[in-house]
């Protein structure tokens, strides 16, 4: 592994990072310790640009961290704010946008203000957490249909159909670009088509999509060719930008809508400007340098035609979220990660049950731009050696190992 750069102080227990004249890569220190990692939401590798570092830096040395001191509705707006907002809705190919604070608390708001009681909303089965939360808000009734189950959509449509038409409201379809678990896509091309049979309007969590799918990077519903059939769409800064804050972007009016009556917004302070002015320049870089994806999507190939090359099951992931399954336990998930980061110092996130079904076992790899296709080499010969271990029982064990 290459040099990490000069490090600050070390936390106990928590990672560093290179400052900006270390090289860009996607190694980190754990407990002192040198890593590749495959766990950092940095899909383009821009965390660590030195053009985003830079416009980071100039903008809180220029604003400081706090301005402006208001929400957006009162002494919390400014021209900088209302330029990312265009320069988003553009891209995504919507007539307006809206700036969140936060990606998880911006859905949930959105969905708690864009239906009443009167309101019906059908969504997919394994919709994100804030989406479920921003559904526990919504006063009125929903319906569930089974993951990307479009036949089952369609009865749910139907019921939610007949329920909003009874109570004077409309039907809102929730659902995901790219499943952040499993990485699959949400069939915006097949919902979209309901259209034609039901009067609904469709909300689209694009958190993982927005600047990896598409042509351009502009989503799911541009790898779709769709753009013009989805209602809303919301993304997070969180992922492919590395930053704080999100968006959403759909119809002027109804986005105007959402800027006057989101409570999680118009009674919080604005996104600082270096947040924003951070955001202006990492969406020009992703606007501008298609190499930045391009050379994610070869990460991911190789990644991914190479784990299955090994007998890996990656499940049905259309995106860079990888996912590979494993049989086995809880304790020897735990067991197995502590082998990787200790003895291959390699970084990954399990996911266990109850979030998978029992007896299984997921290790979820988010590629980026930055990984090498040395890295890619190195991983996937590891993950074949823990593989054959789990099998051969060397991760059995009693207790959750001590990670």
């Amino acid at each position: 592994m290459g040099p990490l750069g000069q490090y600050g102080k070390e936390a106990h227990g928590y990672f560093m990072f290179p400052k900006l004249e270390g090289e860009i890569n996607p190694k980190m220190k754990f407990r002192g310790k040198e890593v590749l990692t495959w766990s950092l939401n940095n899909y383009l590798g821009l965390a660590n640009h030195p053009e985003v570092r830079k416009a980071d830096a100039e903008a809180a040395k220029e604003y400081g961290m706090a301005y402006p001191m208001g929400a957006r509705m009162m002494s919390g707006h400014t021209s900088k704010h209302e330029e990312l907002e265009s320069a988003l809705a553009e891209f995504v190919k919507k007539e307006d946008a809206y700036l969140l604070n936060f990606g998880y608390q911006g859905m949930v708001s959105i969905i708690d203000t864009l239906c009443n009681r009167n309101d019906v909303i059908v969504y997919d089965s394994e919709s994100h957490a804030c989406i479920l939360d921003g559904l526990r808000l919504h006063m009125g009734k929903r319906y569930v249909f089974p993951h990307n189950n479009i036949e089952n959509l369609r009865k749910q449509l139907e019921r939610a159909t007949a329920l909003a038409d009874k109570q004077g409201g409309g039907v809102l379809v929730i659902t995901e670009g790219v499943f952040g678990m499993a990485g699959d896509l949400g069939k915006l091309d097949d919902i979209v088509k309901l259209k034609k049979d039901f009067n609904f309007r469709i909300l689209v969590d694009d958190a993982h999509g927005f600047g990896t799918m598409g042509k351009t990077g502009a989503g799911v519903a541009e790898h779709f060719d769709v753009e013009s059939e989805i209602d809303l769409i919301f993304g997070t800064f969180a992922k492919s930008m590395a930053g704080i804050g999100g968006f959403v972007a759909g119809r002027e009016d109804v986005i105007s809508y959402l800027r006057y009556n989101m409570r999680s917004q118009i009674f919080a302070k604005s996104l600082p400007m270096p947040m924003v002015m951070g955001a202006l320049k990492r969406l020009e870089l992703l606007k501008t340098k298609p190499e930045l994806r391009e050379n994610l999507w070869k990460v991911v190939n190789a990644l991914q035609s190479g784990l299955r090359e090994k007998g890996f099951n990656l499940g049905k992931t259309e995106s860079p979220v990888t996912p590979v399954f494993l049989d086995g336990t809880v304790p020897e998930a735990t067991t197995l990660t502590m082998d990787l980061r200790e003895n291959y110092n390699i970084f990954c996130s399990i996911v266990v049950y109850p979030v998978i079904p029992k007896g299984q076992i997921m290790l979820r790899i988010i590629p980026t731009a930055v990984h090498t296709l040395e890295d890619v080499d190195y991983t996937i010969k590891a993950f074949a050696e823990v593989a054959e271990k789990l099998k051969a029982g060397h991760y059995k064990a009693d207790k959750i190992a001590s990670i």
